[in-house]
């Protein structure tokens, strides 16, 4: 991929699909190679322009942007989703999306959005170990990146869970971190990480806190420090100030 990103934007509004490609012009380092109105037009502008991203609605008569997501990934796009509607971020993250757009979205938003798109182009240039060697019981085992959904400090080791089995690793939770995809994994306290696509939901407590549950049942809580970064991995929209204390 070149410096320069090629990206489509895929919106049944006429408003919203000109303002976001608009705003996208607007930048340097993007072109923006193709309009669509819904679905079908968005199918065929990924077969034949091949984008590096697709800027996509979610709720679209006919094929939805989930739908489209699924055709996007398969041919090496990158997704970032624009909508309205936030009850789809932790099923749009399932999908591997850049980031998630919530409409009404500022100009400032959509830079952050487009330097975690850059980030991502320069992940996969990167090479992350898809098994990490763990501690189990009185023997060493090579565990599938993609099965862990949380990691957990303790003392001078680590607690990996996946899924009901849990395995040690002998170093610190920042060194494990630097070896694993940012795309896939966030910190969410000093002493926690999870898998992206491991978080069944995630609640915003009256103490301004993020209390998130797995899929395996696990419910981690976030550490203050980490709310940006806990919220820009989910696509989370910043509450108001009068919520966090």
């Amino acid at each position: 991929m070149s410096g320069r990103l090629r990206a489509i934007v895929v919106d049944d509004e006429p408003m919203a699909l000109a303002r976001l490609a608009r705003l996208l012009r607007e930048e340097g380092g993007v072109e923006v190679v193709a309009e669509c109105g819904d679905g079908a037009s968005a199918m065929a502008a990924l077969r034949s322009l091949c984008p590096d991203v697709a800027f996509l609605d979610i709720r679209m008569p006919g094929i939805d942007g989930l739908q489209v997501s699924a055709n996007a990934v398969a041919g090496d796009t990158c997704v970032v989703y624009v909508t309205a509607h936030s009850e789809h971020a932790v099923h749009a993250f399932e999908t591997d999306a850049v980031d998630y757009l919530l409409k009404p979205f500022s100009a400032r938003r959509l830079q952050a959005t487009l330097a975690r798109l850059r980030a991502r182009v320069t992940a996969r240039k990167r090479t992350f170990p898809e098994r990490l060697l763990l501690q189990a019981s009185a023997r060493q085992r090579l565990v599938p990146v993609q099965s862990i959904d949380s990691l957990l400090a303790s003392d001078n080791y680590i607690e990996v869970h996946c899924g009901h089995e849990r395995y040690l690793a002998r170093e610190t939770l920042t060194a494990i971190e630097a070896k694993l995809d940012p795309a896939q994994f966030v910190r969410i306290h000093r002493s926690r990480m999870v898998r992206i696509g491991a978080v069944r939901d995630v609640e915003l407590l009256p103490s301004g806190q993020y209390l998130l549950r797995l899929h395996n049942g696990q419910k981690l809580s976030g550490g203050r420090s980490y709310r940006d970064q806990l919220r820009k991995a989910f696509g989370l929209a910043s509450p108001a100030v009068s919520e966090i204390p």
